[in-house]
């Protein structure tokens, strides 16, 4: 159980730096450039912890070209 736990801190640690950096990031953009499958509970983690994180539905296309709506998070200028 604890090496869950710290993958899961590690996930946090490397979302919050990302978006500390300024950018935003959808539940794709997370698996692929941060190895986090639960994006939103990522987040859920971080608000907990006090971050200010804002999510938006925005529209981005499939593998097949089709509209889909995701959420898409950042956080607030500090």
């Amino acid at each position: 159980m604890q090496r869950k736990e710290h993958e899961t801190q590690a996930q946090v640690d490397r979302l919050r730096a990302y978006l500390r950096a300024g950018n935003d990031i959808n539940p794709l953009e997370a698996w692929r450039k941060l190895g986090i499958y639960r994006l939103s509970a990522r987040v859920f983690d971080l608000r907990e912890a006090g971050e200010d994180i804002k999510g938006e539905f925005v529209e981005v296309r499939n593998q097949f070209g089709e509209p889909c709506r995701v959420k898409s998070y950042r956080m607030e200028a500090q």
